[in-house]
């Protein structure tokens, strides 16, 4: 068979997986702030960008977008946007990040959709998102779930957050697949998210989708890494904010411990994944490592002289900052925590142009 026959049949199986497949758009993050016309103004700013991508999204079977309740004129416009049906589910404000996924999953309509496709209200995909994160599917040896890479913005300050938020490990089931993803950026057949779908993890923020990763990795279910799916994730609106996510972001480790510590850790060591605030501290010094080392190497715009010792300077006070966050959690202590979790979530308008 020609290269070029071969590239029609490929491009022939993305049409078809891109006809049986549905977009998930939560909108969780973009609570933060008291102005219901600024998160709408941020929605619609992203559904103009996504209508530039290579694969149309008109052409998805479906399109779910759940929301803190749009009133039918905002949801009308949405659609007239868009180019097509929109779907919304309605969540309350005790509906957290990862709940809205698994919500906005149950709106699919598996009669007609193979394929889900996750994304947040506060990323700004490249133009060949969609079909970068789809491609895989078309592949002979398919995989059942694709990661996209997934960072913030190329600046000194994006490329160190990068380095300590955004880190992806090679697997060992499958030639370029990765150990974990981030929901913000992730495609699965829909019987595959049906049965490892995002567990309820009380007083977490953002770590479920990396024990989703361990869950599917100690069943043999390899995620394909596909670099080529970029989404930039915008930075909370202001520096305040970027500190309590440091911080939310640390007492997390605490939770993420004992997960890792029985994926990775020999039988006499699983003692630290009850050991307080001793194994969520090693494993911070372990990805102080990890970041360090990930700077440069994560397909952003490399970083010379003084503007890579500035980066390193921001990935040690971050993950000090982290590490602060993860040693009280792990004496117990939840401050600042709650909040975060619901209602009063972090702020992510600006820049979404």
């Amino acid at each position: 068979m020609s290269l070029l026959s071969h590239r029609d049949d490929r491009l022939k199986c993305l049409e078809r997986i891109t006809t049986q497949t549905a977009l998930v758009l939560e909108t969780n993050n973009l609570r933060g702030g008291n102005d219901a016309l600024e998160a709408l103004g941020s929605l619609k700013r992203l559904i103009a960008r996504l209508a530039q991508q290579s694969v149309s999204p008109q052409s998805l079977a479906q399109w779910v977008v759940t929301h803190d309740g749009l009133d039918l004129q905002a949801r009308q416009a949405l659609c007239t946007l868009a180019g097509r049906a929109l779907d919304f589910v309605e969540i309350d404000a005790l509906t957290g990040y990862y709940d809205a996924k698994n919500v906005g999953f149950d709106g699919v309509d598996q009669a007609r959709c193979k394929y889900v496709v996750f994304a947040d209200a506060d990323c700004i995909p490249c133009a060949q998102w969609l079909e970068q994160l789809l491609v895989p599917f078309a592949q002979s040896d398919a995989p059942v779930a694709v990661a996209g890479r997934t960072s913030y913005a190329p600046s000194i300050t994006g490329s160190a957050l990068t380095a300590i938020d955004f880190m992806y490990f090679p697997s060992p089931l499958r030639n370029g697949a990765t150990r974990n993803f981030y929901a913000n950026n992730a495609a699965f057949r829909c019987d595959t998210f049906e049965q490892y779908r995002y567990e309820p993890l009380n007083g977490v923020y953002r770590a479920h989708c990396q024990v989703m990763g361990l869950r599917l990795q100690a069943a043999g279910v390899a995620v394909a890494y596909a670099p080529g799916a970029h989404t930039e994730h915008r930075l909370p609106d202001s520096h305040g904010e970027v500190v309590k996510l440091r911080w939310l972001r640390g007492g997390d480790s605490v939770d993420l411990t004992p997960y890792l510590v029985r994926a990775y850790m020999p039988g006499w060591l699983q003692w630290l994944g009850r050991s307080g605030p001793i194994g969520p501290l090693c494993v911070m010094v372990g990805r102080l490592g990890y970041s360090l080392r990930a700077l440069n190497h994560q397909d952003l715009p490399p970083l010379r002289g003084v503007r890579r010792l500035g980066a390193t300077a921001i990935v040690i006070g971050m993950s000090l900052l982290d590490t602060a966050g993860a040693l009280v959690r792990g004496l117990g202590i939840s401050a600042g925590r709650a909040s975060a979790l619901h209602s009063e979530a972090l702020s992510y308008h600006r820049n979404l142009d």
